[in-house]
């Protein structure tokens, strides 16, 4: 027996288990490490799509605001027909380095107020009628006598006669004016 090393049988024995036992679990640990790495992988790109998400709120945001400012200020300056208007200018008016909203034409960049303001001075058709009237407006019509029969919109026809299409009309205009006037 004395030939036999005893310790280094043991040690062998030894090392031959704690392999073995490595061998074994070394797939567990492997099998974990790729399912974290798939859920860790799963996680970025969600981060990533959210956050593309986020930017393109943003966009969004930025958009809705720069068209409230613009529209908000045609109104300001007395425009009656706010969205066609908007529809013209709106590639006009861009968001400077600074944030701030600026108009862009060939003289180059002036504020927004102002490059709206230019816009309806060259541009007064988009401004309300300042003629009471229009087309087809007669300056003879005169308000109904008191007393007169009222006119019921369920009588208006074609082909009416023409005494009463007048008598129509004079009661359209008496009711228009006396809106205008607050009555």
């Amino acid at each position: 027996m004395e030939g036999i090393d005893v310790q280094a049988i043991v040690r062998q024995a030894i090392q031959e288990f704690v392999s073995n036992e490595q061998a074994k679990s070394e797939p567990a640990y492997k099998a974990e490490l790729q399912e974290e790495r798939k859920r860790r992988e799963a996680m970025e790109r969600r981060l990533n799509q959210l956050a593309e998400e986020n930017k393109q709120n943003r966009v969004k945001a930025e958009e809705a605001e720069r068209s409230s400012a613009i529209r908000s200020e045609l109104q300001r300056l007395g425009v009656a027909k706010v969205d066609l208007a908007f529809k013209v200018v709106q590639d006009g008016i861009v968001r400077s380095d600074d944030g701030r909203l600026v108009g862009r034409n060939e003289n180059g960049e002036m504020g927004m107020r102002e490059y709206l303001s230019a816009f309806v001075k060259e541009n007064p058709e988009f401004l309300p009628a300042r003629i009471v009237g229009g087309t087809g407006m007669s300056g003879n019509l005169k308000a109904p006598q008191a007393g007169n029969e009222s006119v019921s919109i369920d009588r208006i026809r074609p082909g009416m006669n023409p005494e009463e299409m007048q008598r129509v009309r004079e009661e359209i205009v008496r009711v228009a004016s006396q809106t205008l006037r607050g009555l």
